[in-house]
């Protein structure tokens, strides 16, 4: 066995990774906020939670929160195992508690065999707060009082040894002696174990209150409310709450919408939604992108063809409309329809009955039409691109979607529901987010709303490690917005906002600041040091493949060995003069 003086001084000084920023008043240890409280204060509440709750459920309770906050700071743990014997990262939980502040933790005999699962951990414990604070409140107990610490080294243990591992404390100051100790093994190894796993099982009455008063929030929170909000439909926010009720009340209507917001707001999810609360959501619901059709082929597509209509129309085939009689039509960008086509549409709505392109047989269609558009298209009837009076009947019933910066509330519901559904879709199990990847996320302005926020938590857990938690690194919102690429965050601990990148550099190379070249060489030599060497992940990175990220590396390394050599010296001509 090693020496376990030898692994304390091996283990990194956590210190340099705590963090305290005067400018937000927010202290960060890595990706975690960390909170200074007074132990008295703390102690305080231990003893309400003891006098509300009796001894043995407030025990419970408080095993519970530190096995909880054991598990957070195992994270750290396996990510320093990465480059360190498991030793020496095991080590990181004990200096955590100790930087902590909780206790001054010294290994006495500390057994370890990760692959097989055996563990045996024996460690001192000096200054606990909570058994000096228990036995100032209390007196001397009659039995270990260290519960909140005694979770903690399980649930760090438990995780960090991925089996259950449970911890004793044989001596206690709570119960009069002269410091703690403690004893883990794994779960089977004790006899009693049955006995002390009731502490950490969420089954007492504190719980079930809580649970009871969190229903009784919810409750009160639905009060009013018809329904809830179909699966996909995801939001809290008042200016999202808003739209869905206008959707809501029109869903039993025949009457066109027209949905508005920037792109990415969710505009087809919202028609979707419509279609899905209408009573036409047994037939179908088909949906065409207005912007994506060429302009010779959006009539056919929309209305239909008849054969030898136009060169190539080999056979007869109903357009959209009748494909989606009896359903809804969503019509996405609909500023974007040429004007003969907008003209069609607009006998379509009025007389609910079509014309394929070379028929002169009217065809009944039952279609209600969802319009939607991040144009303006008030603006466009004012150019001449848009038709007034269709703009009349689309404009019936108009449902504004907000961008997702003025719905801050829904960011993180959102975030949620993406992570679990590309954990599933990539096969990980993921812990959710670290809180500096939380604050990143509400700090970022979305530009491209929801669609954006989508691919970015789908990258993200492409990127995060199984079993772990994504952090704000992994989103690569600083890159997104201007920011610093390796802090994120400026001084007020927000995004960095305001800078335009793009036009910086060019001004810097049109200006002879830079050369193209060196620009490309900084931006190369930052990704790959970004990515620690590892030239797929540089290349991802970049948006290039591995192989083109590999050619311009080369090219490079040969530019710069070009440079080095020196160049001949030039001999005047035997027939020139000297100056």
């Amino acid at each position: 066995m090693r020496k376990l003086t030898s692994v304390a001084k091996a283990a990194d000084d956590l210190r340099s990774h705590v963090h305290f920023d005067a400018e937000t008043g927010q202290i960060w240890l890595n990706e975690n906020r960390m909170l200074l409280v007074h132990a008295e204060a703390q102690a305080l509440l231990r003893k309400e939670l003891i006098d509300t709750l009796g001894m043995e459920r407030a025990r419970g309770l408080l095993t519970r929160m530190g096995y909880a906050s054991g598990v957070r700071d195992a994270e750290l743990a396996r990510k320093q195992s990465q480059s360190a014997d498991d030793m020496e990262a095991f080590m990181t939980g004990p200096k955590l508690h100790t930087l902590e502040g909780i206790v001054r933790v010294t290994p006495i005999r500390l057994e370890m065999d990760r692959p097989r699962g055996a563990f045996y951990g024996e460690f001192l414990w000096e200054h606990s707060w909570e058994g000096q604070w228990h036995r100032h409140y209390f007196g001397v107990h009659h039995e270990p009082v260290c519960w909140t610490q005694i979770g903690y080294a399980s649930g760090y243990t438990s995780a960090f040894m991925g089996r259950r591992i449970l911890y004793k404390e044989v001596e206690c100051v709570g119960a009069g002696d002269n410091n703690c100790r403690i004893v883990g093994r794994p779960i089977e190894e004790w006899e009693d174990a049955e006995a002390q796993m009731r502490y950490y099982n969420p089954e007492s009455i504190a719980d079930q209150l809580i649970d009871l008063q969190t229903q009784v929030t919810h409750l009160r929170s639905s009060i009013g409310e018809k329904e809830t909000l179909p699966q996909h439909m995801i939001g809290v926010s008042p200016g999202f709450r808003a739209a869905y009720g206008l959707l809501k009340q029109a869903a039993d209507s025949q009457i066109p919408v027209l949905l508005l917001g920037e792109t990415g707001v969710g505009k087809e999810v919202f028609a979707r939604c419509l279609h899905e609360m209408s009573p036409r959501a047994g037939k179908d619901f088909v949906a065409v992108n207005c912007a994506a059709m060429p302009q010779e082929l959006v009539e056919s597509e929309l209305f239909g063809v008849e054969k030898g209509a136009y060169t190539g129309a080999q056979s007869a085939r109903p357009g959209r409309f009748e494909r989606a009689d009896g359903g809804t039509l969503f019509l996405d960008e609909v500023g974007d329809l040429p004007l003969p086509a907008q003209a069609k549409l607009l006998r379509v709505l009025q007389e609910r009955e079509i014309e394929r392109l070379g028929d002169q047989k009217p065809r009944k269609v039952d279609v209600r039409v969802v319009a939607a558009t991040n144009a303006d298209l008030a603006k466009l009837v004012k150019e001449g691109r848009f038709r007034l009076d269709l703009y009349y009947r689309l404009n019936a019933y108009q449902i504004l979607i907000p961008p997702l910066r003025e719905r801050k509330d829904d960011i993180s519901p959102l975030s949620k529901a993406f992570l679990e559904k590309y954990a599933t879709v990539h096969g990980k199990r993921l812990r959710g987010f670290t809180d500096k990847a939380k604050r990143a996320l509400l700090s970022y302005t979305w530009p491209g709303n929801i669609r954006e926020l989508q691919n970015v938590i789908e990258r993200a857990v492409i990127l995060a490690p199984h079993g772990t938690r994504v952090e704000a690194e992994q989103l690569f919102l600083a890159e997104r917005d201007g920011a610093s690429p390796e802090l994120g965050l400026d001084a007020h601990g927000d995004l960095a906002r305001g800078w335009q990148p793009g036009e910086r550099l060019c001004e810097s190379v049109l200006n002879g600041v830079f050369t193209l070249d060196e620009v490309e060489s900084m931006l190369l030599e930052t990704a790959v040091a970004k990515a620690k060497g590892n030239l797929s992940g540089a290349a991802r990175l970049l948006g290039i493949t591995r192989p083109q990220l590999a050619y311009r590396l080369k090219r490079m390394k040969e530019a710069d060995k070009q440079e080095k050599v020196p160049a001949p010296e030039k001999r005047p001509a035997k027939n020139s003069v000297a100056a």
